[in-house]
């Protein structure tokens, strides 16, 4: 049942990602993605600090671990993911404020070619496959995206695993947190990928088929945590430092523009909003 559970909901997280970023993209509702960046930083932060880290510290005292030594894997997972983020392997940054304005012009039909040729430009700098690539070979930097994608979903899908062993309602709440955070992401993807792959139509089916590595990171993640379930609370605590360096170096750098006051209520009351939503899923798994 476990593993069925895995299963489902790493495809919800890997796929269900993909095509809600298809359908925010091209319906071109891209001034959601702002929101989409705050509510994935609130949902990540609530679900590392009120969910995964106390279910760790829980699971620790049953198995005998020490607070010091779960402190010292949380330190280490964010070396680990910053390294990750330095090899251009588990970076998110798009710059979503320039592809909203893109994907915005392209809404109204202005300077159709420049602007997509000034998203792809953008979205391949700070993408986080060194999709440096696609400015030169057609074809080469959508590849690079769609190999950056399925190895970064791999790595969701064994964190997932990981929260699914400890508990049910903790898995569905990880999965939830991993979907939001991936849609901005795959907006950019998207982007990039119509602009290199050879045939732009089969962007979505390709990196639909890269989202679905997170079920296959899941089941292995679910091989790992069975044989070494007595470390299953060190599982927990890396999906945590994931979910924290996500958060503060990819997500919230890109919010700390010089906004309105009325953007900027909006970009809180979203950030907010993630965490309550959070609150709420683990206030309804109880009952």
């Amino acid at each position: 049942m476990t593993l069925l559970l895995i299963v489902v909901g790493t495809l919800v997280a890997g796929m269900g990602s993909v095509w809600l970023a298809a359908l925010l993209a091209y319906a071109l509702l891209s001034r959601f993605t702002q929101h989409l960046l705050s509510l994935a930083a609130g949902a990540l932060l609530a679900t590392a600090f009120t969910r995964l880290l106390p279910e760790a510290f829980e699971h620790a005292a049953e198995a005998g671990l020490s607070a010091q030594l779960l402190f010292a894997v949380l330190l280490v997972g964010l070396v680990f993911f910053f390294l990750l983020d330095k090899a251009e392997l588990w970076h998110h940054g798009h710059e979503h404020g320039h592809l909203h304005d893109e994907l915005s012009d392209a809404s109204h039909g202005h300077a159709h070619t420049h602007s997509h040729d000034h998203a792809h430009v953008h979205v391949s700098h700070c993408h986080h496959h060194g999709a440096h690539g696609a400015h030169g070979a057609h074809g080469g930097g959508g590849w690079a995206v769609l190999l950056g994608d399925s190895v970064h979903a791999f790595g969701d899908g064994i964190l997932i695993a990981a929260a699914f062993v400890a508990d049910w309602r903790l898995g569905v709440a990880t999965a939830l947190a991993v979907m939001t955070h991936e849609v901005p992401h795959h907006i950019g993807d998207l982007v990039v990928l119509r602009q290199t792959l050879s045939q732009p139509k089969g962007a979505l089916l390709r990196l639909s088929m890269a989202g679905a590595v997170t079920a296959v990171g899941g089941v292995v993640g679910y091989g790992l945590v069975g044989a070494f379930h007595g470390y299953l609370p060190l599982f927990l605590v890396v999906a945590a430092s994931s979910f924290i360096y996500v958060a503060l170096a990819d997500l919230i750098p890109q919010l700390q523009r010089r906004l309105s006051p009325r953007e900027t209520t909006a970009q809180v009351s979203w950030l907010l909003a993630g965490i309550v939503l959070v609150a709420l899923l683990g206030e309804l798994a109880q009952h």
